[in-house]
């Protein structure tokens, strides 16, 4: 005869992770051992400093209260299907916490020595339990599991389109750099200098008779072997090796590995008796294998052209989701994907300059604002930039703006090509508002400071995240000098900058549940950047602003700073700096598999488990906006 109780039990937790992860053989032996409690309102399941039960807990029906007794404050709620009680039973550690039952709550105990043993040899289950390690402390940040928003149960992509991608033809640079037998070393190394190439081509009436590199020029003529003025077919290595045109990725690699050689010579059909109609580098066959990102960055400097950039912009993306896939650290992460679009938008910026018909009149420095200026931009977003130029005199004030906003109007436009969008404010540096000199920047910013209305403190919150991507550090450090004397001569700006940040909506209401959009396109979806990441973001500006720390703009990199300079706040800082890069990871991961920002999150299209990590990166936000709004005294701004 059945135990009809029991597979009630297994019917219910199957819904919910670790169990889910187990066999219904293994779900159904394991409910015959646990215990159903049953708690009235109020009723104290086990009490701070207790020591621990044999059995952790899961919620029913009902709702469980995890509180600080000397605070008496609710610092988690748990609901159906969420686990509590998990991790002093794992440390070996008397209760931290007290649970009480918030309403009238069955649970479900579970002897830990019974479900220890499917957690030894479910490697799922048990990454499960150690990401649940925090469940009952408001704190996140732990060594144990951070940057764990995902777990290892994620499939993962398949790889036979990679895997075969070694077959695929070989592109090649049909611009070929050439010069004559008779032509001196000094001749070539100015072509090659103007021209911006590693090697040259010698040719006899159109047909390859050798070839010059950078390395033969360093080995023979540097070195003093040769003269300057000795002719190519002196020094030239002969004769060319050459392949046609119609090479697969491997066959180049190996081509190159057999001669042990950086260059090949592709013609008509092959040999040297027919014209050149390309030159092959070991760089290009490293392009083709892989997203390395040193790769990459050459990769974006050989580029002539803006829309070149864009199918290397794609590339970023899929090592972006690589890294991802293989739970890289998120500051990793960061810093590498921010490295490389910070070379794409350089390169733009270069592009532009040599389409210009003069040098820029005077020193300038190109901002990034917003995400991108706190390093934090790992999707393709809008475009938030601006222009910082040196003061002139009032007889070339107008022609210097002039050239500024054409610039700019070229960057813009060669930033929309590679995959930026324009931003919808125009906060972007062809907008005169948002390219300036630098005392007219200081000017505004005065402004913004001294007269903290709504869209003053919106606009402040933008620009003070800047961070320098091209130009003149000297004209960004003035600036930033400007900021911070402005700053603290103005103490209620803090006030207003913090009243500012706390009017980010809540990520979750009573009982946990999400706060979704009511109306609009996005309707019934989760706003993860206003809801969970923008209060953080916000905090942590105001916070590092009040201890005049010029150099850090990245928001987990402000909350980590804090803890140093605030030992006492410590473990908030640090959960605060975890949960946004776990938010960070996780729109991320929401924004690549659906091809968007990841901004708007259909909550359905989640599992429990993912639900649970997310609302477990909510703890520290209400705490952090108490901190934030009792430190600076808002409720006395009128």
């Amino acid at each position: 005869m059945k135990n009809t109780i029991s597979h009630r039990v297994a019917d219910f937790l199957k819904g919910f992770p670790p169990f889910s992860f187990l066999h219904q053989k293994d779900l159904e032996k394991l409910s015959e051992q646990i215990s159903i409690v049953y708690k009235d309102k109020d009723a104290v399941i086990f009490a701070e400093n207790e020591e621990t039960h044999d059995s952790f807990y899961v919620v029913h029906k009902g709702a469980v209260a995890l509180k600080k007794s000397q605070k008496n404050a609710v610092l988690d709620m748990c609901d159906e299907g969420d686990i509590f009680g998990l991790r002093p039973l794992l440390a070996q550690e008397n209760y931290i916490m007290e649970a009480v039952a918030h309403e009238e709550t069955i649970l479900y105990a579970i002897p830990i020595a019974v479900f220890k043993p499917y957690a030894l040899e479910n490697r799922t289950v048990g990454n499960f339990l150690i990401e649940s390690y925090a469940s009952n402390t408001r704190n996140p940040y732990s060594d144990i599991h951070k940057d764990k928003l995902y777990g290892d149960d994620l499939l993962h992509e398949n790889n036979s389109e990679r895997d075969s991608f070694d077959l695929q033809p070989i592109k090649y640079s049909k611009k070929i750099v050439t010069c004559g037998p008779s032509t001196t070393a000094r001749d070539i190394a100015k072509i090659m200098t103007k021209k911006k190439v590693g090697a040259i081509l010698i040719v006899d009436e159109m047909l390859p008779i050798g070839i010059i590199t950078d390395k033969d020029l360093r080995n023979k003529i540097v070195t003093g072997d040769y003269s300057i003025l000795t002719t190519a077919e002196t020094i030239m290595t002969k004769p060319v090796i050459t392949y046609p045109k119609k090479m697969t990725v491997t066959e180049a690699q190996m081509a190159m590995m057999k001669s042990n050689i950086s260059y090949l010579c592709l013609t008509k059909d092959g040999t040297i008796n027919t014209k050149a109609v390309g030159i092959l580098s070991k760089h290009d066959v490293m392009v083709a294998l892989g997203n390395n990102p040193a790769v990459l960055i050459k990769a974006l400097k050989r580029t002539k052209k803006a829309k070149e950039i864009k199918p290397i912009r794609a590339r970023i993306m899929q090592l972006l989701q690589g890294y991802l896939d293989q739970n890289i650290p998120m500051t990793l992460i960061s810093k590498i994907i921010t490295e490389l679009n910070e070379a794409c938008t350089t390169r733009v910026i270069e592009i532009s300059l040599e389409k210009m018909s003069s040098p820029p009149p005077v020193k300038f420095a190109w901002l990034a604002l917003g995400s991108q200026g706190r390093s934090e931009q790992m999707l393709h977003t809008d475009q938030d930039n601006a222009i910082v130029y040196e003061n002139v005199s009032e007889v070339f004030r107008e022609e210097t703006k002039v050239y500024f906003l054409k610039f700019a109007a070229l960057v813009n436009k060669g930033l929309f090509e590679i995959g930026y969008d324009y931003c919808p404010a125009e906060m972007m540096a062809s907008n005169p508002k948002w390219c300036m000199s630098l005392e007219e920047w200081k000017n505004q910013v005065h402004h913004w400071i001294t007269n903290p209305g709504k869209n003053e403190v919106l606009l402040s919150f933008i620009f003070f995240d800047y961070s320098l991507t091209y130009g003149d550090a000297a004209i960004v450090d003035e600036l930033s000098e400007s900021i911070f004397e402005n700053v603290k001569a103005n103490p209620i700006f803090y006030v207003h900058l913090v009243s500012g940040a706390l009017q980010s909506p809540s990520p979750t209401g009573f009982f946990r549940q999400f706060l979704v959009e009511q109306d609009g396109a996005n309707k019934d979806h989760f706003d993860i950047k206003r809801r969970a990441l923008m209060p953080l973001t916000d905090a942590a500006r105001v916070l590092i602003l009040s201890h005049s720390v010029k150099s850090i703009s990245n928001t987990a990199e402000r909350f980590e700073k804090l803890a140093e300079l605030e030992p006492n706040n410590r473990e908030l800082y640090l959960s605060c700096s975890y949960s946004f890069k776990a938010l960070l990871k996780f729109r991320t991961k929401q924004g690549l598999l659906h091809h968007d920002s990841g901004q708007f999150i259909a909550l359905e299209s989640l599992s429990k488990m993912e639900k649970i990590k997310l609302k477990r990166t909510f703890k520290t936000i209400k705490e952090l906006q108490e901190l934030i709004s009792i430190r600076f005294n808002v409720s006395n701004l009128v």
